[in-house]
């Protein structure tokens, strides 16, 4: 008995101990060795199983508790969790190590596609495993996603409970796993994924395991939920605050539209300059800006900016009436109706992105710049055409021949004084013309000049004719030059002057219409010149010749020889075409040896050029010699003193 009590209170002891099922036994085994009757040992078995039984409870109980101690730490990690890749990450983790699996993998449900596919594992080496997608009822997986139930497989390979497919089984196998527990992830009635342990060797799943996987999967269903929401709530932040800062550009775009329309009004309402308009829209768009005419001519600048405007730019944009980028700039064409009147040429507008970088608000402006442009242009032209009707007026009033008491010189001068000419000064008369094609637009860019120089411009007759405070000469050869560029056809300008006062503004255009019709008679047609310019033909034509002015133009190199060095060049070169261009004669007449002659027509060479012996040359050298004779008061001798101060001899 005494062996008997001493067993129990070692039992006891050892079951308190938390001792192992094989140290429980030790107690009655020792009795039984020790001889003890029967009864007592059969009450030490008894004793014994009670034992085990109690420790099978207390161990059962421990492991609920790590496992309820396990998913609370696990509800608080999900929770602190934000990013569902995080969620998922963790969801798998925990369960691979409160299951003590192989493998832990999560699949998620897509109702498009009526499948549940893998969306994360942990523990998993197969690329084929971890990118299956397992249709409804396919597989252990697919039958718990239709079927919103846990199921078990001890060895999925040899369970035939499940439908198997070549892709699940190939993955499967691929990763080695025989023992496979899925349980749903459910929000509500709604099966959202499965969630699975796995083993890579047969594994019976407890319903203690399954149930806490299960719980597992309850918790991380809220915590997946969760996640989503957050990153639905992250997104419509996201999406909001996107929102807010297209309200904030689209107000800002109104804004500055706005700003750009109450500035471009108030020019064109003021009656501005297309610089100014440029100016404006350069500063609104950050960009160099020019603004041409339909001929190409440049009307402004700001900034630096191409020459012209590309030709197939605008024209696709006069087609289109839309801006165009090419070449590196943007090109819009000035449009009135179908009517070009121009061009806006924008480049080096600010931004990494360049000039291509103007879009959306800032595309519209620089379109609508070129509305107010030929808006302005067209008022521009409204006012030139009123002045220029005005001017023609004058200046056909200018040049009628009408007597000296009739023509209303002071209500003349007063007119002009109110257009800004000032008819006391020295005024040059310039006729023009050009192919019959180009001269409404010659009469235009005339008219353009006029005002440029302070003059006035119209047509008589047919013809062009300007009056400006310039140099006949120059204005000539000026205006042919650039009228012909810009017209891209001749145009002849035949000029007189200068002219002063009303009174002789009618005979200086008579003389201007002769100089333009002896420029065509000497085929100089695209040419510009005065009278004076012309020779002796231009003595001939013109009613007030300066005979002085044109005897020094063609015989001044040689009259200026002689009277630095005393020659008789002047002389020599009359005795020569007095008599008809024979040395011999001329040697007699002057009484010199004919190779002093020579010499000295030589020298006459070098002073006027090669081609004075020529028979045009040789005409007009021969009039300006009779007309300085006729000057010095000569008679009619074949050779007279032209120069004094040198004797026979000299060259």
């Amino acid at each position: 008995m005494t062996h008997t009590a001493d067993a129990l209170h070692e039992l006891l002891d050892l079951l308190a101990a938390g001792a192992s099922a094989e140290d429980l036994a030790g107690p009655a085994a020792r009795a039984r060795a020790a001889g003890t009757g029967a009864a007592d040992t059969a009450r030490l078995a008894e004793a014994t199983e009670a034992a085990l039984a109690v420790r099978r409870t207390l161990d059962q109980h421990r492991r609920r508790e790590a496992e309820l101690a396990a998913l609370f730490d696990t509800a608080g990690d999900l929770a602190a969790l934000r990013g569902l890749d995080a969620v998922l990450r963790a969801i798998v983790r925990r369960a691979r190590t409160l299951l003590g699996a192989d493998v832990a993998y999560l699949t998620l449900n897509d109702p498009a596609a009526q499948d549940t596919y893998m969306r994360v594992t942990d523990g998993s080496v197969s690329a084929a495993f971890q990118q299956l997608r397992l249709g409804m009822g396919e597989g252990l997986g697919g039958l718990v996603a239709q079927s919103a139930r846990p199921y078990a497989s001890r060895d999925y390979r040899t369970d035939h409970r499940f439908l198997h497919t070549r892709a699940i089984d190939h993955g499967v196998g691929e990763e080695g796993l025989r023992g496979i527990l899925g349980v749903p992830l459910r929000l509500g009635e709604q099966v959202i994924g499965v969630l699975y342990a796995a083993d890579r060797a047969p594994r019976e799943f407890t319903p203690d395991a399954i149930a806490l996987l299960g719980s597992l999967a309850d918790h991380a269903a809220v915590a997946i939920d969760g996640a989503r929401r957050m990153e639905e709530t992250r997104a419509a932040l996201v999406g909001l605050e996107a929102a807010n800062a297209t309200a904030r550009a689209h107000s800002e775009s109104l804004r500055r539209a706005s700003d750009a329309h109450d500035r471009l009004t108030e020019l064109v309402l003021r009656g501005g300059e297309v610089g100014e308009v440029a100016a404006a829209i350069a500063a609104l768009l950050d960009g160099s800006l020019t603004v041409h005419d339909t001929d190409g001519t440049e009307l402004a600048r700001v900034g630096e900016g191409p020459t012209a405007p590309p030709e197939q730019a605008l024209a696709a944009s006069r087609t289109h009436g839309r801006a165009v980028y090419a070449e590196g700039v943007w090109t819009c064409a000035v449009l009135a109706g179908s009517e070009l009147l121009g061009a806006l040429v924008l480049s080096g507008r600010g931004g990494p992105q360049g000039p291509t970088a103007l879009a959306g608000a800032d595309l519209r402006l620089f379109e609508r710049a070129g509305l107010v442009t030929a808006l302005l242009l067209l008022l521009h032209r409204s006012v030139a055409e009123t002045e220029d009707r005005v001017r023609g007026e004058l200046l056909d009033d200018l040049l009628t021949d009408a007597p000296p008491g009739r023509r209303g010189t002071g209500s003349l001068a007063l007119r002009a004084k109110r257009l800004g000419v000032d008819l006391a000064a020295p005024h040059a008369v310039a006729v023009l013309d050009c192919d019959p094609p180009v001269r409404s637009r010659l009469a235009a860019d005339v008219a353009r000049r006029a005002r440029a120089l302070g003059g006035l411009a119209g047509t008589r007759e047919g013809l062009v004719v300007l009056l400006a405070p310039a140099a006949p000469g120059e204005l000539a050869r000026d205006l042919a030059h650039d009228l012909a560029k810009a017209l891209g056809s001749p145009v002849t300008v035949g000029t007189a002057g200068p002219a002063t006062g009303p009174a002789t503004f009618p005979h200086a255009h008579a003389e201007a219409r002769r100089c333009l019709d002896a420029l065509h008679a000497l085929g100089r047609t695209g040419d510009g010149a005065d009278l004076t310019e012309l020779g002796f033909l231009g003595v001939l034509l013109g009613d007030r010749a300066d005979v002085a002015a044109y005897t020094a133009r063609v015989l001044g190199p040689v009259r200026d020889y002689d009277a630095e060095r005393g020659t008789e060049l002047l002389r020599t070169l009359d005795a020569y075409f007095a008599q008809g261009g024979s040395l011999a004669r001329a040697k007699d007449v002057l009484h010199v040896h004919v190779n002093t002659v020579v010499q000295r027509l030589e020298r006459v060479g070098r002073l006027l050029g090669p081609d004075w012996n020529t028979p045009g040359r040789a005409l007009e050298l021969q009039l300006a010699l009779r007309l300085h004779r006729l000057a010095q008061g000569g008679g009619s001798a074949s050779v007279s003193p032209l120069a004094e101060g040198a004797g026979p001899g000299h060259g």
